[in-house]
This record gives structure tokens, sequence and C-alpha cells, in this order.
């Protein structure tokens, strides 16, 4: 089938099940276990049926890049593994028309005692070059990651940094008609992610097919050509990046409103956030943040547990996680509790953020998205006009101030 006649990708009726144990309580050590076996001898484990994709079917052209959005547990990541192979599909087809490339985690197939040099022969083979492919693309990998001077050195000892750029690299000159990438340009540094965008641009213009799945709604509209909307595992919209973000971000309040029935709630159920409440609806840019939260009691469970907060901009970014472990705050579930989150010094830019709240032990007892919601203010913390422009780049304002002093003249001593 030639490029011009066909579709890269076609996938039809497609669909993936999971067997899930509904049983509330799940032990984390041996002590845990035999106490609750202890107590309820003839309990046993409640299985039920999981779609994480359901009846999904599309067409992707080539030359196509194509975004895949949603909320967390839409399937998105279920269908780049289908789509890669990695698992198989419970029905439906999948008719691949060109090899397919995959970068799900950054690193796959890294050995820490390698050095660089081997390991890009290692990770190539893994991700389906052979040694030839790899031989002829081994400048341009080592190039891109900038990694040329050490790279007879053993990958345990690179800066994450480093790793990351050695490993992206590696994938992004696959030698594939296809390629699926899940998350990986949201790490590195700035200069490196836009050169990753700038690249897997180049992979599509030469015809090649790219399937993206981000949170990072600004990568999607940076990089993708089209997009397809992903809800509880259908596919909701096919079409246009704006049109997909459209139907992401009007999905948050119907999702809020599921959210607040906390048998609905993702995690196990064994302690529940009762109430999130916020100090104002509103806020000024440079105003603390208050956040209070009531969490029920489970005297049966063992041992303490801890909430996260994040705080999400319009496009389900999170632009800050608030850890009660980062500051020492640990929780008894023996009597109910009531948290207050105070958020300061945090200049967040006029909009719409959405707060989810976690609560945690070893896994998640509850996890409550778009449990309040709160608009920023579009005022000025700063003392001068300068207009937009001069606040329209970063994702967060700043308290900062400039100093400046008369530099001596060229040639002075």
């Amino acid at each position: 089938m030639s490029r011009a006649a066909g579709k890269a990708v076609v996938v039809s009726g497609l669909g993936k099940s999971y067997r899930v144990g509904r049983r509330g309580f799940r032990p984390n050590t041996v002590v845990e276990a035999a106490t609750e076996r202890l107590r309820h001898p003839l309990r046993r484990t409640v299985y039920e049926e999981f779609r994480a994709l359901d009846d999904v079917s599309f067409e992707v052209p080539w030359g196509e890049a194509v975004g895949i959005v949603g909320r967390n547990g839409a399937g998105k990541s279920t269908l780049l593994k289908l789509l890669t192979r990695i698992t198989a599909p419970t029905r439906g087809r999948i008719e691949l028309s060109g090899r397919i490339g995959s970068l799900l985690e950054v690193g796959t197939g890294f050995h820490p005692e390698l050095t660089g040099r081997e390991n890009i022969f290692l990770s190539g083979s893994l991700l389906g070059m052979n040694r030839g492919e790899i031989r002829r693309q081994f400048e341009s990998i080592v190039e891109f990651s900038g990694v040329e001077k050490f790279l007879d050195t053993p990958v345990k000892r690179y800066s994450s940094g480093m790793y990351v750029r050695l490993a992206f690299s590696v994938a992004a000159h696959l030698e594939t008609e296809i390629l699926a990438i899940d998350e990986v340009l949201a790490v590195g540094d700035a200069e490196f992610q836009n050169k990753s965008l700038a690249k897997m641009r180049d992979v599509a213009k030469d015809g090649r097919t790219v399937l993206y799945v981000s949170h990072q709604m600004q990568t999607v509209t940076a990089l993708c050509t089209s997009a397809i909307y992903l809800e509880r595992g259908q596919l909701q919209y096919y079409g246009a990046v704006d049109g997909a973000l459209e139907r992401y971000r009007a999905s948050f309040a119907t999702f809020a409103a599921t959210q607040a029935v906390a048998s609905r709630r993702a995690g196990t159920g064994e302690l529940r956030a009762r109430a999130v409440r916020l100090s104002e609806d509103t806020y000024e840019p440079s105003e603390d943040k208050l956040i209070e939260i009531d969490l029920d009691a489970n005297p049966e469970m063992l041992g303490q547990y801890f909430v996260s907060v994040h705080l999400n901009d319009e496009n389900g970014v999170t632009v800050v996680q608030c850890d009660s472990r980062n500051v020492g705050v640990w929780l008894d579930p023996a009597s109910a509790q009531s948290v207050t989150l105070s958020v300061t010094n945090l200049w967040l830019k006029p909009g719409r953020y959405t707060v989810d709240v976690y609560v945690c032990k070893t896994g998640i007892l509850d996890s409550w998205e778009g449990a309040a919601v709160f608009e920023v203010l579009p005022v000025s913390p700063y003392p001068e006009l300068a207009g937009d422009e001069a606040l329209a780049a970063g994702m967060v304002l700043s308290d900062f101030s400039y100093q400046a002093v008369p530099a001596p003249a060229v040639g002075t001593p």
C-alpha cells in the first residue's frame, strides 16, 4: 500500500478490558494481611470488568502528528500500548501500514553499568533498529543528545538531564514510518524540549506519522496537526487540535460533578475526603490561597496517611503540587481530620484553576480530581503597567526585582 493512497493507522472497534478486584482493603505488609485474614476469614475478592478502551475507531493519514488528550484514566496510554503491541486488545482490529517505533518511557533498554555508546546500540536494538541503522544514525544521535564528552562513561554517572537527552535522542532517530510518544517531551530543560519538538515536526514533514500523548496542552498545540479526545475509554472527538482542546476544557465541569460522589472516585476507598473548601472563589495573583479539607476516619486502618493537593490550570497542567510529606505532616486515621493548606508566595497568572486532592498511604486511598475551582483575577501585581506582552510567557508570575548600575566604559581598566 503506497503512502499516497492509504492510511498510516486504521483502528476499528478497538477495546481493552481488565479484571479489577473490588475488595476495599488491600494489605501492604505481611502483618496487615495476617490481621485482615484473622478478622475476616471468609472474605473473598470480588472482580468486575473494567473497560480501559471501548469501541474506539479512527484513521490516521500519512504525515499527520496526532495528539491524544484526555483526563487521567481516559485510556490514552492504553491506546498507545495497543498500537505498539506492548499489550494485546480484548477486541477490535489495528492495521499499521508501516513499522512503528515507540518512546513510551525514557530510557527503555538502558543499562546503568554500560557506557553511553554501548547503550545507544542496546536501546536502539530494543526499540526496533538493526545494527546497520544504528551505525548510520550514530553521529546524529550523539550530536542531538549533546553528550559527546561522556560517550564512554557508564550512564549511571550521568545527570538526569544527560540521561534523558541521550534516551530521547536514540528514540527520535528511529527509522520507522510511525512513531508513538507518551509524555516524554515534558522532561529535560526548556532548550532541549524546543529542540525535541522541532525534531518531531521534522519527522511528520518527512511523511512519517507521529502519535503523541500529553497532558501539556501547549506542547500538543505546538507539535500536532490534529488531535483525538478520549473520555472514559471512548473516542469523543477526532479533528482539529483547537476542537479537541475545547472538548477537554469543557469536560472539567461534568467531571467535577461526577467526582463529588465519593463512590465514583478512584482509590481503594479505605478513607475518603468528605469536603474541600476554598477561602475565596476568586483571588488576585499574589494573594495567599487557603484550602480546607475534611477527612473521614477509619479506626481499622493501620499506619498514618498523607494528603497531596495539586493546583491545575485550565488546560489540566499541574502548576504546583503541595504534598504534606514535604512539610512533615502525617495524619492519624483513627479520628476524622480537618486540615488547612496555605499556599503562599505563589503568583498565579489570571485564569481558571482546579484543585485535585489525593489521600494516600502506600497507594491512593481517594483521588478527588476537580474537588474545587477558583479564578485568578486579571490584575497585575506589579507596580508598572507594561502591557500583555510583558506577562505572556511562563506558567506563573514571580516576585522579582532588577538592579542596574552604570557599567565602566569600554577599554577602561
